[in-house]
């Protein structure tokens, strides 16, 4: 990752209060720094703030009044000159009541290092974009039915924050945008830490939502990377995809009811996540997906699930309230997955009518002590090739053609590697021109390697991630 700080003077921190560089950001002038110790302080200089100001708030519990929000409105920086609003010390901003901030008709503002505890949902409407919340702890009322942050704008940024905390219906993050059928765009959702939702329904307890049935159809060009979820258990979906055009790249899952589930939309790519000692893996319903170099290990349920349909497609004449029911799979490629001792490693469903088409299950390492790595209802819209089983579990019902069992020599501890020699290397039955490289963020080059990992003896730049990685503490 490239690192990025602001260009301030000594003066100016000292002014700020600040004894750290502030959170990533893009190269801005010098700022205008000035600190506010009251809310109506606070209010008066958001009010006048332009092109690169920099304000912070002092330590403190302030209780917001319902009838006069923190209101950020008209408010435009520019992307070499952002305004900040920031917590003087991270974290010791704290922000109660109904609400805290209310932003409209602003572009390029960061909001950073606060405490909310506020009542109702912080929303980040459609007449903004390129807004930036970074750094701050969220644990809003526990409400039934209350969804704590909710993006409509364009080009938002989530980074390093804490969600967590949460009993009853309601998601941590939701993703919308213009009218009934449109999504926000360019969406980036990093390194941010999704902890302790424990809603034991079996639906609406999402750490992410990404869009909403109706809305499937639109491209979100959404990047969801390098977050953290553990005890993520409201809902079976950790991240719930129902929108198109996304990237779920280097993100761990661990403890959790949760698994990243592609519910609704097309092309999206699902990349190097860890999913560990969990109940569900991934998901895929719709098109054009591509699923390679994810980790799946000890998972109750299948580590991987190609559904089943009960609509062939999607289509944009449809109406969105007719967009709930299950697409079926076209074309979709799951390839250079490693799934170990799960419930199944790969798994799909007859509950639905319509089977996957096109669809290609290649390269993928399998590794079980039980039951059977595979159990796929509809064979006749898959292709299988190069799949390595190993292990007491039975083959399933995998084609005699579209694999091989020999054991495949992983390391013993932590996450299971190749070890030199492996009949994995160089092993892999297609191409791959899209896939640069593997699980661990390493190279892949020639031949691709069987499963998730492209065996080197270099430093992992990929791994599972830990609280000290995420979080508003995170580097």
């Amino acid at each position: 990752m490239h690192r990025r700080t602001f260009l301030t003077s000594t003066a100016a921190l000292a002014v700020a209060g600040l004894t750290t560089t502030p959170a990533h950001s893009s190269t801005t002038t010098r700022a205008r720094a000035t600190r506010a110790r009251t809310l109506d302080e606070l209010r008066s200089q958001i009010a006048s703030a332009g092109p690169g100001a920099f304000i912070t708030l002092a330590d403190g519990t302030y209780d917001v009044p319902a009838d006069r929000p923190l209101a950020v409105n008209g408010r435009r920086g520019t992307a070499d000159a952002p305004i900040t609003i920031a917590a003087e010390h991270r974290g010791k901003a704290v922000l109660t009541g109904q609400r805290g901030f209310t932003i409209a008709d602003s572009s390029y503002v960061t909001v950073n290092g606060f405490v909310f505890r506020q009542r109702a949902t912080l929303e980040l409407p459609l007449s903004c974009h390129h807004l930036r919340l970074t750094r701050n702890d969220v644990r809003l009322t526990d409400s039934d039915g209350l969804n704590w942050l909710l993006v409509k704008a364009d080009h938002t940024k989530l980074d390093r924050n804490h969600f967590h905390g949460k009993a009853t219906l309601g998601v941590f993050v939701g993703v919308e945008g213009p009218g009934g059928d449109g999504m926000a765009r360019g969406l980036h959702i990093l390194r941010n830490y999704f902890s302790d939702h424990t809603f034991t329904g079996d639906n609406g307890g999402e750490p992410i939502r990404l869009g909403l049935s109706g809305r499937s159809l639109a491209d979100a060009g959404a990047l969801i990377e390098q977050n953290l979820f553990e005890r993520a258990n409201g809902d079976p979906e950790a991240i719930s995809v129902k929108s198109s055009g996304n990237t779920i790249r280097d993100n761990t899952i661990r403890n959790s009811l949760g698994g990243i589930v592609l519910r609704h939309g097309n092309r999206t790519r699902v990349e190097g996540n860890f999913i560990l000692a969990g109940s569900n893996g991934i998901r895929v319903y719709g098109n054009d997906h591509l699923i390679v170099n994810n980790y799946v290990e000890r998972v109750a349920g299948a580590g991987i699930v190609l559904g089943s349909g009960s609509v062939r497609d999607h289509l944009a004449s449809d109406s969105p309230e007719s967009r709930r029911g299950n697409d079926a799979p076209d074309r979709v490629t799951i390839a250079l997955n490693t799934v170990l001792s799960s419930g199944s490693a790969i798994s799909g469903e007859s509950q639905r009518t319509l089977p996957p088409l096109g669809c290609t299950i290649s390269d993928n390492l399998l590794v079980g002590d039980s039951g059977d790595l595979v159990a796929m209802p509809y064979q006749q819209g898959i292709t299988w090739s190069g799949n390595l089983l190993w292990g007491a579990a039975g083959n399933g019902n995998i084609p005699s053609g579209g694999y091989r069992r020999v054991d495949p020599r992983l390391t013993t501890s932590g996450v299971r590697r190749l070890t030199a020699g492996s009949p994995a290397i160089n092993a892999a039955s297609r191409s791959y021109p899209s896939v640069n490289r593997d699980l661990d963020g390493h190279p892949r080059s020639g031949k691709a390697d069987v499963g998730a990992d492209e065996y080197s003896t270099a430093v992992p730049l990929n791994r599972p991630l830990t609280p000290a990685d995420v979080g508003p503490s995170a580097p």
